[in-house]
């Protein structure tokens, strides 16, 4: 006799327990794949803005303080403005770009 399954034992319905293996399967690659929901969008929406603001304030900051005590024809608040701000979207983009290759990385494990 041989040990290859015939057509007829291959359509057999799985056992009971490979049913409930294969669920639990699923459901821990939906909790892995899941991104959390709105509060998490919300949360990572937030640590972005977060990222992107507080380079854009302390170079404002900076320049206000540069220009109160070393006065000149251009304006340090501004400048540091526009470099704070670059800063801080770089900033963002960087860890944005991080997020995405762990997340493909994560899949390609998968």
């Amino acid at each position: 006799m041989s040990s290859e399954p015939t057509g007829k034992e291959s359509k057999e319905k799985p056992s009971f327990g490979e049913q409930v293996g294969a669920k639990a399967s699923r459901n821990l690659k939906a909790r892995r794949n899941s991104s959390g929901g709105v509060w998490f969008g919300l949360g990572m929406m937030g640590l972005i803005g977060w990222s992107v603001v507080v380079p854009t304030l302390l170079g404002a900051a900076l320049g206000i303080w540069l220009d109160k005590h070393h006065p000149s024809t251009h304006s340090w608040t501004l400048a540091l403005l526009v470099v704070g701000l670059a800063i801080g979207c770089i900033n963002a983009w960087h860890w944005v770009d991080k997020e995405d290759r762990a997340m493909r990385e994560e899949d390609k494990d998968e």
